[in-house]
């Protein structure tokens, strides 16, 4: 692989980290803030049957994640963690259909950010990340792509 690829390479996967995080930043600050406020978010998800305090760990989660993944702080490791939040979305969307614009929200938004987080954990934190995460525990070590282009 030449240097120019590796240095493609890490803008790509770093495209993806902030997208990804900025993604989540929005759906905590946007949606369950300012459109829904915490208190109506929590009301929602005890309608679901689910306790209200997993309104706010959710916000929280999000919120945080996102900024960690923006500035790339663990990537890897952040995106993994995420993926139980996505896959609670995709669960609370499944009913509605597949197609996200449906009335209640489809889930294949829910289970698209998935795929893309895991894809983030795969591939590590690009160019320009804050703190480089280590290698999964599994496989052989991915090559450090944030290092060429940073």
């Amino acid at each position: 692989m030449t240097r120019t690829n590796t240095t493609l390479e890490a803008y790509g996967v770093l495209l993806l980290r902030v997208s990804l995080g900025v993604m989540f930043i929005a759906h905590s600050v946007v949606l369950k803030w300012m459109t829904f406020t915490l208190a109506g978010t929590a009301q929602y998800f005890e309608s679901l049957g689910l306790p209200a305090f997993l309104a706010y760990a959710t916000f929280w989660a999000e919120f945080i994640g996102g900024v960690l993944l923006v500035l790339g702080v663990q990537s890897r490791w952040v995106s993994l963690a995420l993926v139980p939040v996505l896959a609670g979305a995709t669960w609370v969307h499944l009913g509605n259909g597949w197609v996200f614009s449906a009335p209640g929200g489809g889930w294949e938004y829910p289970l698209y950010l998935i795929v893309l987080s895991v894809a983030q954990a795969l591939l590590g934190d690009g160019a320009h990340a804050l703190s480089p995460s280590r290698s999964l525990p599994f496989g052989r070590p991915a090559p450090s792509l944030g290092r060429a282009a940073a």
